[in-house]
């Protein structure tokens, strides 16, 4: 049965690539694994960082980005305590392996010049918060085990939000995918009111009803920039 297993690429935007490498580089101590020309966009670049080997944080960059404005509160939250716009990252967490592992990220980020807030004990886990470039909201934390879900939903919160008991189980405990047809299923039809990419090219957006077999045929892109 398929489910999600982790977060294989985070991706941000960035004006200055450069910077992004180095920081997370030297800073965070992540390797540059992949620097190319994004597949399918013209004018775009890709890199991506690692943090293992089927883990890691994605920038694209564009020559237009530049002229785009940051707007604190809108774009961007600034800090780990302020807000944007729905659907914006506020802010995004890295993990180590320990405590120890979490006081050596702090001393490695200080001693690059960053500051760092912490550690902050929260009871599933123990958290460091500092900025990246880009005003980037950047946190490192650690948990000892699991979220005991029984201790952290809080049913007060639950009840604010209008979740009934029906949907927090359901939430809890999603049902599982059992694919009984025999061929995959088809699209469904755009502008139906379920989520989709906006601002699509019409380009872009026709490749959606194209075949399965012909979007992986004809957009794939599986050459290394480098042959070796």
């Amino acid at each position: 049965m398929a489910h999600l297993n982790g977060v294989h690429h985070v991706a941000f935007m960035t004006a200055d690539i450069k910077s992004q490498i180095v920081f997370f580089s030297d800073v965070l101590g992540l390797k540059l694994k992949a620097l190319y020309w994004m597949h399918n966009v013209d004018g775009y670049l890709h890199a991506f960082m690692e943090l293992n080997a089927n883990s890691s944080v994605a920038f694209v960059a564009a020559p237009i980005v530049k002229d785009l404005p940051i707007t604190k509160g809108v774009s961007h939250a600034g800090n780990p305590v302020k807000p944007c716009a729905a659907g914006v990252m506020q802010h995004i967490a890295f993990s180590v392996n320990s405590d120890e592992e979490l006081l050596e990220m702090r001393d490695r980020i200080r001693s690059k010049g960053v500051r760092v807030l912490g550690p902050l004990e929260h009871g599933f886990c123990q958290s460091i918060y500092f900025g990246g470039p880009e005003n980037l909201v950047l946190e490192v934390s650690t948990s000892p085990d699991a979220i005991n879900g029984d201790e952290w939903i809080d049913p007060a919160v639950v009840k604010l939000n209008g979740i009934s008991d029906e949907e927090l189980l359901a939430c809890r405990n999603p049902a599982p995918y059992n694919n009984a047809h025999a061929d995959a299923v088809a699209q469904p039809p755009s502008g139906i009111g379920k989520p989709e990419y906006s601002e699509m090219d019409k380009a872009f957006a026709a490749a959606f009803d194209l075949p399965d077999e012909v979007v992986l045929k004809e957009l794939s892109e599986s050459t290394p920039p480098v042959h070796i």
